[in-house]
């Protein structure tokens, strides 16, 4: 933890407000400053507890209070060391030893997640009846069983796709781990939409995680082992531009300076889709799709990459189209990578509470940049029984309006 830069929070409180755990709770240990304290003390010789370790995981890592602070302090960087040092010197319980240790052996790693996939493959009259024996045993175990969508079809990327007419440009593109297994509707979406746009895009096949979810989760050595992996991929792959259509992986990709050196991160340059489209600018034909469309902001792109105005400018692009706010659109549903499992009655409590507002809003359609997102919110609809609204990326909009479909999702 950087004595530095916990000396940059002059304990304002403009982060309060912001904060996904304070607005839950309203306890000051459950906000950005309350930690910042409890870091301070353990700098400055105080042991950390097992309170204290309960407050930092609480944590939900997902920036707003960055986006908040007049300060400048950089929670994120202190937050992820902070994480590092809980992982390294506090002994948790077996149970929870145990269940990290399944999540961290499992989601970075695509092939073991599509071996999930066989097991998913439940109905959902079957997935409530085991649910409440799920509880018994791991709340943790429940949610994971509740969060999963039904099982699609698998999709095979080729490695290269063609530009349509003119060749603008050439890019990589990451296929990720949670997206490519359980979203791969996405992935041939985002290869689409970049093709009609004039790119030729180059899929490499042996991809594996970028990193996002190790680093965030105070495990910084398997982080780096991940992204030295990640660059390389895309580096004989010949590409130097790599486009991500998971906000948490293209947050933890433009970090890789941080994470490896800056000389090492910079053969590549990771942008967004929706950034890259925006400053691509369009060529490509929109169809008209008439249908409302709610856009919820993922925390890491928003927050942590800064993006907001480019994918509803997208979006409003597209004929027929109209586009409304979601209130509280800056509070965190609860996904958060892994926090959805790590900490499930807290994710449940901002899931439900971001539930309520996407369907207040009547639109026909859910719009979010980020798979962790999509599968939060889309579980906690169900959950509230009051139909389903369908969930999608923006690639898979696009790819609808650019092949004139009504729906492409």
């Amino acid at each position: 933890m950087d004595p530095e830069l916990i000396g940059d929070c002059v304990h304002c409180g403009f982060c309060l407000p912001t904060c996904p755990t304070y607005v839950l709770w309203g306890e000051e240990m459950d906000s950005p400053r309350g930690r910042i304290h409890l870091m301070g003390q353990h700098v400055e010789g105080t042991p950390l507890t097992p309170e204290m370790a309960g407050h930092f995981d609480a944590c939900l890592g997902c920036m707003a209070c960055v986006t908040a602070c007049p300060s400048g302090v950089r929670y994120d960087r202190l937050i992820e060391q902070t994480r590092a040092e809980v992982e390294r010197v506090h002994r948790r319980p077996l149970r929870e030893r145990a269940l990290r240790a399944l999540v961290f052996r499992l989601f970075p790693y695509p092939r073991r997640l599509r071996a999930m996939r066989l097991p998913l493959r439940l109905t959902e009259g079957a997935r409530r009846r085991i649910a409440p024996r799920l509880e018994r045993i791991s709340p943790s175990l429940a949610a994971m069983a509740e969060l999963a969508p039904p099982v699609p079809a698998r999709v095979r990327l080729p490695r290269r796709v063609r530009a349509v007419g003119r060749r603008r440009a050439t890019v990589g593109m990451l296929t990720g781990c949670v997206q490519g297994t359980f979203f791969p509707q996405v992935n041939a979406a985002t290869a689409r939409v970049l093709a009609m746009e004039g790119c030729e895009v180059v899929i490499p096949p042996a991809q594996g995680c970028c990193g996002a979810l190790s680093l965030h989760s105070g495990r910084p050595e398997q982080a780096v082992r991940l992204a030295e992996r990640t660059l390389t991929t895309f580096e004989r792959a010949g590409v130097d531009t790599v486009v991500v259509n998971a906000a948490g992986c293209g947050s933890t990709m433009k970090e890789y300076g941080d994470l490896l050196g800056e000389e090492r991160a910079r053969t590549i340059r990771v942008v967004d889709l929706s950034e890259y489209l925006a400053e691509l600018g369009p060529v490509a034909r929109r169809h008209p799709l008439p249908v409302t469309v709610a856009y919820h902001d993922a925390c890491h792109l928003a927050h942590a990459q800064g993006i907001r105005a480019q994918p509803r400018a997208l979006l409003s692009a597209v004929p027929g189209l109209r586009l409304v706010e979601i209130a509280e659109s800056s509070i965190c549903c609860g996904s958060a990578g892994t926090y959805n499992l790590l900490q499930p009655e807290a994710a449940r409590d901002l899931g439900d509470r971001k539930a309520e507002r996407v369907l207040a809003t009547g639109a026909d359609l859910l719009v979010s940049a980020n798979p962790g997102c999509a599968l939060q919110i889309g579980s906690a609809v169900r959950r509230r029984g009051a139909g389903p609204i369908p969930v999608a990326h923006v690639a898979q909009v696009l790819d609808a309006s650019l092949r004139g479909l009504d729906r492409a999702w």
